[in-house]
């Protein structure tokens, strides 16, 4: 019997995100595999939906992910998005479910963790005091102060070019609003968001940031949100600089923390090599699948 499929209520919907999910269920009403659709409405992300399926070990190849998959696809379509994308870690049996489906892979990316009571902390200090001639390092806590405001929403467009190979990313349109919004997101999840910027001591703008959510006890592990130097400043070593800092930074500051977490395309070669040079260690990979509507 095939399972029943019930679309639920997103609480936090709005207009720039939707988040539809439905149920499954077997004849006597136990849940067996839920899905959910996260559908953006930002100008550059509208034209993709992200796919999240997990199903019971005990209940799989019985047609749940594939009644579950029925009805996200139905939604990307009538939502008129031109492709679906789904996150599996590589070796688990998302890959071959969703390669059965018609999906190819067209990302890899490698996650990994800097253990932070390992740290050689001198040796971070001095990549982060090096000086580098015509920019100088700040950084905050919470929301960019005012007079940075501008040229960091407009430092955002350092991430554009990110390598995400064939995964039909887009592109992220920034401004003031929405930088406030994020932070203060992160902020009413009770998290702390640091961030490090590279200012060009020429006119004082933003060219470089990195940005750091700590959990809110200062324990556990900071997740890496994002590094980014805009083209015309590159070749300066500031994404180095930038994240030695943070990371230098996030160890005085919480001293109880105990790592930090990245993840990178595989693609992203000067990331990467950034991360092996600060001491991050691979923990594991993921793939990303996409399936053309």
């Amino acid at each position: 019997m095939p399972p029943r499929i019930t679309p639920l209520t997103d609480p936090d919907s709005s207009p720039s995100s939707r988040r539809p999910a439905w149920l499954a269920s077997d004849a006597e009403g136990v849940p067996v595999g839920s899905a959910f659709l996260g559908l953006s409405g930002r100008k550059g992300q509208d034209h993709r939906a992200e796919l999240e399926i997990a199903v019971h070990p005990a209940e799989r190849r019985a047609g749940v992910g594939g009644a579950l998959l029925a009805a996200a696809l139905t939604a990307a379509r009538e939502d008129g998005r031109r492709s679906l994308v789904a996150r599996v870690t590589a070796g688990s049996p998302g890959e071959p479910f969703l390669a059965a489906q018609g999906f190819r892979p067209v990302l890899a990316l490698t996650f990994a963790r800097l253990a932070l009571p390992d740290l050689d902390l001198a040796a971070v200090t001095e990549i982060a005091e090096r000086p580098h001639p015509g920019y100088a390092l700040t950084s905050w806590e919470g929301v960019v102060p005012t007079e940075l405001a501008h040229t960091f929403a407009d430092s955002r467009r350092a991430m554009d070019d990110m390598p995400m190979e064939g995964s039909d990313h887009g592109f992220d349109a920034w401004d003031v609003e929405r930088v406030v919004a994020v932070a203060e997101a992160v902020l009413a999840r009770g998290e702390a968001l640091r961030t490090v910027a590279v200012v060009d001591r020429s006119d004082g703008s933003v060219v470089g940031f990195s940005e750091l959510v700590v959990p809110g006890d200062g324990r556990g592990n900071a997740q890496h949100y994002g590094t980014g130097v805009l083209p015309e400043h590159r070749g300066h070593g500031l994404g180095l600089w930038m994240k030695a800092e943070s990371i230098r930074g996030a160890r005085l500051r919480y001293p109880e923390l105990s790592g930090l977490l990245t993840d990178t395309a595989d693609s992203n070669t000067y990331m990467i090599g950034i991360n092996e040079a600060l001491g991050y260690r691979p923990t594991h990979r993921e793939l990303e699948y996409r399936l053309d509507l």
